[in-house]
């Protein structure tokens, strides 16, 4: 049964210049003196090192974990010892060097010990992310967003449709196509992983109409059972197809939202090399330490396909092929629309390096620009159907709200309207830079944001602290009080009841007194017969205490 397809707005019909490279099996690439492994080789966070100076590491050993979630663990690809971490030149369109780890090969290539997983399919989805994650696997197709991520849908998502892009619409490119043909059922394997991590429903391995021999292989690879729920398609051979947004368009009709992704929409993809990759990791346990990638352009002598080590110089690498320096106006990493230019031959190969492009001189793009003329071609090839003129004008006068209001973002930097623009403007550069900018000032706002938030934090811990200590203040105060009017309250007692026994005492001093005066105003005769009684009485009160005695 036929698979239905939808179109996509825009797009070209290119020269893929694609048989240069393909009349070669796939080779391997000798072992280079020295390797050097950047610790940013995918979107996300980089790399931190776990290994020092002067260790000796081995082959597909980690010797950088992931950092953050957004992030994904540096392998050694060969054995030697560590002879560096310092910042090297890197494969970047910025051209600016980047912190790396460098190997000096040891000649042994001597791997660690790796363990292949026994049945991938009696693991939890998560477990299995988990090992794909240790592998080190990014996605080889695009920018190298970690892999485990994308195979990671959501408790709230469902994955209708899994899609391997093996489309490959960039002219020159033939990495891709050559993995399919050489390696159909790895590929497979690697997308029954795919899909078991994703609980997919139907998946979908897309190539374009130009590569009859790598469609031919990977239907043949299928096994019956799996033609039930893995469709082999062909899409028609216009560039951009190769792009997410575009693919998912043209294979199931949907369009991907603005600022969205495929899962949004029930649909997740990946690359056939990635997918290879992961087959390698479930099945051999090995890490992502090398893949292949194009060695072409009509500076190059033999154009070919290489199994290339990460790590590796583009130096090395195009000595390798004939490489004719003379005659080369540039080095490319990638396609002509989408590759960028090399600062340094020195540079190494990366999880993202798909091709190394040799262009001869005296070519069109180098042009000089002209004024814009008005005449709209940009935007009828424009496959995200975007305004690329308005976009230009405001990323020319770095008015950056304005150009996100026409969706800058939306932009997938295919090169579209570059190449048919009549007054060769770069277009796609102000598009960089325009994203540059505004990433920069994101990130600058972040910072002032958390700045202020710090500052704002201290002021209120300053305020709470000075709050706590009047009221310290204020309660101390009030105990002092109520302790002093205590110890008045206790003093006052004390004197009075002084004051009172004194009182006492004086009151019977004087009574005595009083008595004393009263007996000497009696007669001699009254005195006597006073005495005579107080003498009964106390006779009296001697026989009674006898009494009590004898008792």
């Amino acid at each position: 049964m036929k698979h239905k397809l939808w179109h996509f707005h825009g797009g070209l019909h290119l020269d893929g210049h694609k048989h240069m490279s393909m009349t070669e099996h796939v080779l391997p690439v000798a072992l280079p003196a020295q390797i050097t492994l950047p610790l940013q080789q995918h979107i996300g966070a980089p790399a931190e090192p776990v290994v020092a100076v002067g260790d000796h590491v081995l082959k597909g050993q980690v010797i950088a974990k992931a950092s953050d979630y957004v992030s994904a663990p540096v392998h050694a690809s060969t054995s030697g010892e560590v002879i560096a971490i310092e910042e090297r030149p890197v494969p970047h369109p910025s051209g600016l060097p980047s912190e790396c780890i460098v190997i000096e090969t040891d000649g042994k290539d001597q791997w660690k010990e790796i363990k292949p997983v026994a049945n991938y399919q009696d693991m939890d989805p998560s477990a299995l992310r988990n090992v794909i994650r240790d592998a080190g696997i990014v996605g080889l197709g695009g920018a190298g967003f970690p892999t485990f991520i994308k195979l990671n849908p959501g408790p709230d998502n469902i994955v209708e449709t899994l899609i391997l892009n093996g489309a490959e619409c960039e002219p020159y490119i033939t990495c891709d196509a050559m993995l399919m043909q050489e390696h159909p059922r790895r590929i497979i394997d690697g997308l029954l992983v795919m899909k078991h991590a994703l609980r997919a429903k139907h998946c979908i391995v897309a190539i374009e109409d130009n590569k009859k021999v790598a469609h031919t292989m990977l239907v043949n690879a299928l096994h019956e059972h799996e033609s039930e729920f893995i469709d082999i398609v062909q899409i028609p051979t216009l560039y951009p197809t190769g792009g997410e947004k575009q693919l998912v368009r043209v294979l199931t009709g949907k369009e991907i939202p603005s600022n969205g992704l495929p899962i949004d929409i029930g649909v997740v993809c990946h690359n056939v090399a990635t997918a290879a990759a992961v087959c390698e990791t479930i099945e051999a346990g090995k890490p992502l330490i090398s893949r292949n990638l194009t060695m072409t352009g009509e500076a190059i002598e033999t154009p070919c396909n290489l199994e290339v080590l990460f790590g590796t110089s583009f130096a090395h690498l195009l000595d390798t092929c004939g490489w004719h320096a003379e005659q080369t106006d540039e080095v490319l990493m990638g396609g002509p629309m989408m590759g960028f230019g090399i600062s340094s031959l020195d540079a190494p190969v990366i999880k993202t390096t798909n091709c190394i492009l040799a262009r001869p001189k005296n070519q069109p793009h180098r042009q000089p620009a002209m004024p814009c003329i008005r005449c709209g071609q940009c935007a009828d090839v424009c496959p995200a159907r975007l305004l690329p003129q308005q976009l230009y004008w405001y990323s020319h006068a770095k008015d950056f709200d304005k150009v996100q209001d026409y969706n800058l973002f939306d932009c997938i930097e295919c090169g579209c309207c570059a190449y048919v623009c009549p007054s060769h403007i770069p277009l796609v550069q102000y598009y960089r830079f325009a994203k540059t900018e505004i990433w920069a000032m994101e990130r600058d706002k972040i910072k002032a944001d958390h700045a202020r938030e710090r500052h704002e934090f201290h002021q209120y811990r300053m305020e709470r602290k000075q709050q706590e200590d009047e009221e310290r203040k204020r309660m101390k105060k009030e105990l002092l009080k109520k302790t002093q009017g205590k110890e008045e309250t206790g003093t006052d007692a004390k004197q009075a009841a002084i004051d009172a026994a004194m009182a006492r005492v004086k009151a019977k001093r004087d009574d005595q007194e009083q008595q004393k005066k009263n007996v000497d105003n009696l007669s001699e005769k009254q005195q006597q017969a006073l005495s005579e009684v107080e003498k009964r009485r106390q006779r009296l009160r001697e026989a009674e205490s006898n009494n009590e005695d004898s008792n």
